[in-house]
């Protein structure tokens, strides 16, 4: 299904980020697919365009902070005021993911678990013995074990690419619209085909995603449209046009012909 079927701009202040050449000629983005990827080099706008639909349509983030106070969001909030979303359907739900936030949410994570494992201690410390001394020290050692539960006992003891995808697959919870920043950051070969199979998999559950991207990888995704971030109005490209495929091939063909020219 898709949730979101267009985005028009209908307003152009010519100050950042309208002043990027993506929207120099952007009018309507048409998204036909349930799988988009936004290809292109960096600085050309794709992942601001995501940052703009997060912020208009107030999909979630890892933390709240992120989409609706987060400071280097406000260019995207003030934004989305210029563009105009045709939706569909109603009490879907969706997700804004970076690959940059895991890091920082993790942290704290981890700091809200020692900050009740501190509680705990203080309770049995300083509450007289009792059942409601029991219940305060049992609460807060709740909230420990359900962290160990779902994040593990140090969240950071996985790779940073097994955190990023069991992040993301404990958020595919409902068909929905979700958004996915550059994934392949921290993801190896590997898990990036890992990724594939989850993103399929809530394809064909019904959901839709929009996917800003470098990797050949994930672009390869059959059924897909990708789009060429480095043209305004962006248009659909194939899978072996794509610059960054072109580039990675000629390099894997022929590495030493590459690396003699550095």
């Amino acid at each position: 299904m898709r949730f979101l079927r267009e985005i028009r701009m209908v307003k152009d202040n010519g100050e950042f980020p309208f002043s990027l050449p993506l929207f120099r000629d952007f009018d309507t983005l048409s998204l036909d697919a349930p799988i988009t990827f936004l290809v292109g080099e960096n600085g050309c706008g794709k992942s601001t365009l995501l940052e703009i639909v997060a912020a208009a349509l107030r999909l979630p983030g890892l933390t709240q902070r992120s989409i609706e106070t987060h400071p280097l969001m406000e260019v995207a909030r003030e934004a989305a005021a210029g563009f105009r979303f045709v939706r569909q359907g109603a009490g879907w739900r969706g997700f804004y993911f970076r690959a940059d936030d895991v890091t920082g949410f993790l942290q704290s994570i981890r700091r809200n678990a020692e900050e009740h494992g501190d509680l705990a201690r203080h309770f049995e410390q300083t509450l007289p013995e009792g059942s409601g001394r029991d219940r305060a020290v049992g609460m807060a050692r709740a909230q420990v074990r359900a962290f160990a539960e779902r994040y593990g006992e140090d969240p950071f003891a996985r790779s940073h690419g097994e955190l990023f995808l069991a992040l993301f697959q404990a958020r595919l919870t409902a068909p929905g619209l979700y958004l996915l920043d550059e994934p392949e950051g921290p993801l190896s070969p590997t898990n990036q085909i890992a990724l594939i199979a989850m993103i399929r998999d809530a394809v064909s559950e019904g959901s839709q995603f929009l996917i800003a991207t470098h990797s050949p990888i994930l672009m390869a995704l059959r059924g897909a449209v990708i789009l060429d971030m480095d043209v305004s109005p962006p248009r659909p490209i194939a899978w072996d046009d794509v610059e960054h495929v072109a580039i990675t091939r000629a390099f894997l063909s022929h590495p030493d012909s590459y690396l003699s020219r550095l």
